[in-house]
């Protein structure tokens, strides 16, 4: 039986021919092949948005998404006119707008409610969306103020110009 278990391994042997400098580690180029993929798949975000900055300044065109409209409601106008100004003292926004009242009806603590609102359109980077949120958060007079966002597709172009300058970068 011996010999014949030899025998089988030498039948094999020409099938699954092992190089020397692989035989300590056979699939050592499969593991450099999962790291690449891997690398490559973690680092896709960081080079795409390098390689759309990069075409947006040489080419001076407008990257979709680079700047928000932040809805944010207020109880009345004077809570709004003291949240946008101190947006646009910490440099959170190039522009706000103060929209008159407006009817809201919403369910709060199990109970439909009905209420008259004031609403904010903050223009901002989508990058300041989650600074601009806590700041909102620790000055609203809300127990959970609306904020939320939209990025901006499309626009006149030398609006979005104009944005780009009045905000300060990250």
């Amino acid at each position: 039986m011996a010999a014949s278990a030899a025998e089988e391994m030498e039948w094999l042997s020409p099938r699954c021919p092992l190089l020397p400098a692989a035989q300590g580690c056979p699939r050592a180029g499969r593991g450099a092949l999962l790291l690449v993929v891997t690398l490559s798949l973690l680092m896709y975000p960081v080079l795409r948005s390098l390689t759309l900055q990069l075409h947006s300044a040489i080419t001076g065109s407008y990257i979709s998404g680079t700047y928000s409209i932040a809805f944010i409601n207020c109880l009345n106008e004077q809570i709004a006119k003291d949240i946008a100004r101190a947006i646009m003292d910490k440099k959170l926004a190039a522009y706000v707008n103060i929209l008159p009242k407006s009817s809201a009806l919403y369910f709060w603590e199990g109970e439909l409610e009905e209420s008259t609102e004031i609403l904010l359109l903050v223009k901002t980077r989508t990058s300041k969306i989650g600074e601009l949120s806590n700041y909102v958060r620790s000055i609203h007079p809300f127990e959970i103020p609306e904020t939320i966002s939209l990025p901006i597709d499309q626009g006149n172009p030398l609006y979005l110009k104009w944005l780009e300058e009045s905000i300060p970068q990250d």
